[in-house]
C-alpha cells in the first residue's frame, strides 16, 4: 500500500483482491445463505450501525406511540463476516448493504432498501413521525435527503480516513474533517432556530440524522469528540441529548448490537420483553 506523497494512479485500475478484503467491484451473492424469518410482518435484517439504528429507533418510536402493527423481527447481519452477500440477504438489497427490510403484511412481501427508503416507507405506512401539512412534509423531507446526501463525507469519508484507514493521510482527513464541521455547522444554525428539524415536530429526518450527528457530538462514533470540537455546536448537543432520552431511541440503539457493553447488546429482537430479558449480559452472565 502506498500514502498519498508517492502513488500515480495506473493508467488501467486493477482490483487488488488481497487488499480489499470483503469487498468487491463487482455486485450479487457470493455464496447461498436463507435468511430466517420470524412471526411478525416485519422482518429487519440489519446492524447497530448508525444506518441500521435509524430503523429500529423508529420501529420502537412507532410502538411506543401504539402502533401495534411496528412489531418485528430484527435478524443481525454480521458484515465482517459477509452475511450481506448471502443469496437471502441480496434478494432483498441488490447493494449488500445494510438495513433491509421485508415486509410481509400484504398479499405479497414488499422488500424496501436504503435507510431513508425504509424510514419513508414506515412513516407513510403508519401515519407517523412524517407531518401531513404540505410544507413542513417538504421540510422533513429535504433534511431527511439532507443526511442520506451528506452520509458519504461523513462514513465513508472522515470516519473511514480518521479511524479505520490502515495509514493516516493528513490530505484526506483535513478535507473530510472540514466537511463535517461545515455539516455539524449546517445542523447547528437549523437547531438554532428550530426544536428539531423540520421545525416543533419529531420526525424521520432526526431519527435519521441523530446516529450520525448525535453519535458524533456524544462521542460514540469514531470517538471524534475532541478532535472535531463539538462543544462549538452547543444546539446540536442539546438535539443530541433530548433525543437520547427517549425510551424508544435507547431501545433502537440496542437492537442487533454485537459488541460493547453487554447490557445493551441485543442481538436478535423479536417482542418487547426481550430487552429485559435477552441482552447479553442476561444469556451470558459473567461466571
Amino acid at each position: 500500500m502506498s500514502d498519498s506523497s508517492d502513488y500515480t494512479p495506473p493508467k488501467i485500475w486493477t482490483w487488488n483482491r488481497q487488499a480489499s478484503g470483503l469487498n468487491r467491484p463487482i455486485a450479487g451473492a457470493t455464496h447461498d445463505q436463507e435468511l430466517p424469518v420470524g412471526r411478525h410482518p416485519l422482518q429487519l435484517y440489519s446492524l447497530a450501525t448508525p444506518n441500521g439504528q435509524k430503523v429500529t429507533i423508529l420501529l420502537e418510536e412507532l410502538l411506543a406511540a401504539g402502533h401495534d402493527g411496528a412489531e418485528y423481527d430484527a435478524w443481525p447481519i454480521r458484515i465482517g463476516q459477509g452475511d450481506q452477500f448471502g443469496s437471502g440477504f441480496v434478494d432483498i438489497n441488490p447493494n449488500s448493504k445494510i438495513p433491509a427490510l421485508l415486509d410481509r403484511s400484504g398479499p405479497e412481501p414488499v422488500r424496501v432498501f436504503e435507510s431513508g427508503s425504509i424510514l419513508l416507507y414506515l412513516a407513510e405506512k403508519f401515519g407517523a413521525f412524517l407531518p401531513a401539512d404540505p410544507a413542513a412534509r417538504a421540510e422533513c423531507l429535504s433534511w431527511l435527503f439532507w443526511q442520506m446526501g451528506s452520509a458519504p463525507s461523513l462514513g465513508g469519508g472522515f470516519g473511514h480516513f480518521y479511524a479505520f484507514a490502515p495509514i493516516k493521510i493528513q490530505y484526506a482527513i483535513d478535507r473530510f474533517a472540514m466537511e463535517t464541521k461545515r455539516l455539524l455547522d449546517v445542523l447547528d444554525r437549523r437547531l438554532a432556530a428550530s426544536a428539531y428539524l423540520a421545525g416543533s415536530e419529531y420526525t424521520i429526518a432526526d431519527i435519521a440524522a441523530f446516529p450520525w450527528y448525535g453519535g458524533l457530538v456524544k462521542g460514540w462514533l469514531y470517538g471524534a469528540a475532541d478532535f472535531l470540537s463539538v462543544q462549538d455546536y452547543r444546539h446540536v448537543l442539546r438535539w443530541a441529548d433530548t433525543i437520547l432520552a427517549r425510551p424508544a431511541v435507547q431501545r433502537g440503539r440496542m437492537v442487533n448490537r454485537l459488541s460493547g457493553d453487554p447490557s445493551i447488546q441485543l442481538h436478535e429482537r423479536h417482542d418487547a420483553a426481550d430487552f429485559d430479558t435477552r441482552t447479553q449480559d442476561k444469556l451470558n452472565p459473567p461466571s
